[in-house]
């Protein structure tokens, strides 16, 4: 019986890294337009201070795989030898059984480059058995390596990294794109545009309202943003090849769970109720299955990136102390018109997608994000950011209807949570009008929730969310 030898292992690694001879990638590489968070994940692998080793999570097919050679790109047009750049596909027949130690060798015999830093790029890494263990090692006793990994199990990537990397990893994830880069990809002119940080130009709020329904229902994967023929069929595209994929493949036995029907039915009947405030006992009796084992499907989920949950707070912006009830969202809210079809902007659905693709801006980050509801008459915010102390900064109302402009007093859940707590920020969304009125001394501003999307997705990229005080040209002084 064969075995692989290291010369057919060189030849491959020679075939995965052309730059070795040519010192540039691949033209069809070049010819995309990387992602926005191209520069955040560059200077993370440039810092030589931090002795970590990059774990590049997401979901899959948000552009991990493309971002890894766009990353090698720069590196090579910044003056770095191509020697010194290698990258590795983990999960290629014949690499089974090689240790990362020994494809480091490899790399190194195969493309000598003397002594200096050298960036490696381990893809589809959690084809390699036990490799947190491996990495650790690689990070410990070689300073001189600069090591990326990525790969497609992200809810085995996130556990493996947080349990066995810590102080050796840094996790970064790679989220859907935001509403700000689907435009900077899409063929067509934007109808709005950053003129300099915070200061944003509208051409056209009908136009941009017929973007953002574009982007809500087939905005979050690039693939399916930019090929018409992935978006002719974007239930095969989502439900084959993202959500079948994770919650067959993606060792979803790390949580204890072997009816994958069982999950798959949990995760549909959660993705049909996105934006919605749902409970284990309403799930349970939906569904037939207990509520352990519901909570143990939604953890997998939620690291498998598929969803998110928010938790309820009270009137002051305080946590219950029994979590009977909590929001969920998809992540993309393409993966509602993936798994039901694609949604008008008057269909009954299209609010609560909104309210999701507006989540989706945010759900990456380190804020904290719950809903408000309390009072015998549902009163409710739609989202609440919170100081780690609880007080609230930031309470939205999210609607997809101008009818509150003029009658901001109609917005009851968010005019009393907004009395009650002073917040700093109160924003409501709207469908194409401005507006701004007061609040007893609380400012509340009203914006399109096509703008407001596109505020959030600048500033996910840019890392100011919150905080930035963002001005429409022309509308907001």
């Amino acid at each position: 019986m064969k075995d692989v030898s290291d010369q057919q292992v060189a030849e491959h690694l020679k075939r995965l890294n052309p730059w070795w001879q040519s010192a540039r990638v691949d033209e069809a590489t070049s010819a995309l337009r990387p992602r926005a968070y191209l520069e955040p994940v560059r200077q993370l692998m440039l810092d030589s201070s931090l002795r970590r080793a990059v774990v590049l999570l997401g979901p899959r097919r948000v552009g991990k795989t493309i971002l890894i050679r766009h990353l090698i790109a720069s590196l090579l047009e910044s003056g770095v030898a191509g020697q010194r750049i290698g990258y590795v596909e983990m999960d290629h027949p014949l690499l089974h059984g090689q240790s990362l130690e020994a494809l480091v060798r490899q790399i190194e015999a195969v493309a000598p480059a003397g002594v200096g830093t050298r960036y490696l790029f381990f893809d589809e890494i959690q084809s390699h058995k036990e490799w947190e263990k491996y990495l650790k090692a690689l990070v410990d006793h070689r300073a001189d390596l600069r090591l990326l990994v990525s790969g497609s199990a992200a809810a085995a990537l996130k556990r493996q990294s947080t349990e066995s990397g810590a102080g050796r990893f840094t996790d970064f994830l790679l989220p859907p794109l935001t509403f700000s880069e689907y435009l900077q990809l899409r063929p067509e002119e934007p109808a709005i545009h950053e003129e300099r940080p915070g200061l944003y130009a509208l051409d056209d709020i009908g136009r941009l309202n017929g973007q953002f329904v574009e982007y809500v229902n087939f905005g979050g994967y690039p693939e399916l943003a930019l090929s018409p023929t992935v978006r002719d069929n974007p239930e095969r595209f989502v439900k084959s090849d993202i959500v079948d994929k994770v919650l067959l493949r993606d060792l979803p036995q790390l949580y204890g769970i072997k009816d994958i029907q069982e999950l798959n039915s949990l995760f549909t009947l959660l993705a049909f109720n996105t934006a919605e405030e749902v409970s284990f006992e309403q799930l349970s009796q939906r569904s037939g299955v207990g509520k352990q084992t519901i909570q143990r499907y939604i953890e997998y989920l939620e690291a498998a990136f598929l969803l998110k949950r928010v938790f309820r707070v009270d009137q002051d912006g305080r946590r219950y102390q029994r979590e009977r009830h909590f929001k969920v969202y998809l992540t993309n809210s393409a993966m509602y018109a993936g798994l039901f079809g694609a949604r008008r902007p008057d269909d009954p659905e299209f609010g609560h997608l909104v309210e999701t693709a507006l989540f989706a801006q945010r759900f990456h980050e380190d804020a904290r994000l719950n809903y408000a509801r309390w009072g015998t008459d549902d009163s409710e915010v739609d989202l609440v950011e919170s100081l780690p102390s609880f007080k609230p900064v930031m309470a939205l109302e999210i609607k997809w209807s101008d009818r509150f402009a003029d009658k901001p007093e109609l917005l009851r859940g968010l005019t009393k949570f907004v009395r009650n707590n002073r917040v700093a920020e109160a924003w409501a969304t709207t469908r194409s009008v401005f507006a701004r009125t007061t609040i007893d001394g609380s400012e509340l501003r009203q914006w399109p929730a096509a703008v407001l999307t596109f505020h959030y997705g600048v500033r996910a990229v840019q890392g100011r969310l919150a905080s930035h005080e963002a001005r429409i040209k022309g509308i907001e002084a």
